[in-house]
């Protein structure tokens, strides 16, 4: 026998919690149906802040669980790659900063020269 989920079970006890009362007012009180649509919430809300906690915290998990789960988990490669990449980048700023240096050093034989 398959379980069933926990959001479902709470929705469906949730929605006793609101139904039974409802049909209580309505047809052993006589009271208008919005008027006993209105109690009826009233009491189906406290019915259910007050006895249903634990399915209610095990939907807020499985929720949680599945909007959060999805992040990916870093690798020990990443950090290699990331020090690789950081290191390919500090190469040509080094190289740049030679090719200056040779660049004046043409200018001052030039300069020398004439």
């Amino acid at each position: 026998m398959k379980r069933v989920p926990a959001a479902v079970r709470y929705t469906i006890l949730r929605l006793l919690a609101f139904v039974v009362p409802l049909l209580l007012l309505v047809f052993l009180t006589g009271l208008q149906p919005w008027v006993a649509a209105i109690i009826a919430a009233i009491i189906g809300l406290c019915v259910s802040y007050i006895f249903l906690r634990t399915p209610r915290e095990t939907v807020a998990q499985e929720l949680y669980a599945r909007r959060h789960g999805d992040k990916p988990t870093p690798h020990d490669d990443e950090d290699s790659e990331d020090a690789a990449l950081d290191a390919s980048a500090a190469a040509p700023e080094a190289s740049s900063a030679g090719d200056a240096g040779r660049v004046e050093e043409r200018q001052t034989e030039d300069h020398s020269e004439r």
